[in-house]
């Protein structure tokens, strides 16, 4: 009896990861998991070729570096794989890593904004949200030139009033495997894995070591699937979507409440 509890309590546990990944909390969004690549190697090669072949693309995003043993690590194994990605990197951590956002410009991913020091925009004052956002921009200008720098806000909260005072799109996610809490590769690419769809967006933080594994585990995973990473400005643009500044997307298709 105590071992089906057990069995039962791990599955239970399991599904509450996987289900929160796929974006079941308030206001969120799911999708159809990917097909496992167990499936895929059990098709017949035209089945296969035509699975394959339609396009797919989804953005990897990063979130609160940049950190050199990490960020490092992680731009390394995505140039090794042709994989682009988004970084929203925080302002007071620039100094000093400047070379490492040269080479994720240089690299082809997109570098976007979370405040300079990680404050909760939504209850923050006013003109602490202004100095927040504009104090990152100019260090991101000073490390990597002149450019539109998208806003990822802190916790992804922001509130309508604060909202209105951000000059370009805001970016949340689509799939959050809430890789800070589980600190395990395996886990967390396994939460990715069982949700991802095209055209999403997915939350990950470069700081911690396990998720840049669980990142290239993704990456090698779904390039097998015929995927292709972009950034989250490219995939708008896939898409057909033009952001509108002081709008916190999802996806390209979806756009999160302000609240």
């Amino acid at each position: 009896m105590y071992r089906m509890k057990k069995a039962r309590f791990l599955l239970l546990a399991g599904l509450a990861v996987l289900l929160a990944a796929c974006g079941w909390q308030a206001g969120a969004v799911s999708g159809p998991a990917e097909i496992p690549m167990e499936i895929l190697g059990e098709l017949d090669e035209a089945a296969r070729r035509e699975l394959l072949d339609d396009p797919k693309y989804v953005a990897l995003t990063f979130d609160d570096g940049p950190r050199p043993d990490t960020t490092g690590r992680l731009l390394d194994g995505l140039l090794e794989r042709g994989a682009a990605a988004t970084f929203f990197v925080i302002g007071q951590q620039v100094q000093g890593n400047e070379a490492l956002l040269q080479r994720m410009e240089a690299e082809g991913h997109q570098i976007g904004n979370h405040t300079y020091s990680h404050v909760r925009l939504q209850t923050a004052e006013k003109d602490t949200v202004v100095e927040e956002i504009h104090k990152t921009e100019v260090v991101l200008q000073e490390a990597v030139g002149a450019g539109s720098y998208w806003l990822r806000p802190p916790y992804g909260m922001i509130g309508e009033q604060r909202a209105a005072l951000v000059k370009t799109p805001m970016v949340y996610w689509s799939v959050d495997p809430q890789d800070w809490k589980l600190l395990d590769a395996g886990k967390v690419a396994a939460a990715v894995m069982g949700c991802v769809k095209p055209g999403d967006i997915v939350l990950l933080h470069d700081f911690y070591p396990s998720s840049v594994d669980a990142a290239l585990t993704i990456v090698d995973q779904l390039q097998a699937q015929g995927y292709t990473f972009v950034t989250v400005e490219e995939l708008f643009r896939i898409q057909g979507v033009n952001p509108e500044a002081g709008v916190l997307y999802a996806s390209p298709s979806l756009i999160r409440p302000l609240t």
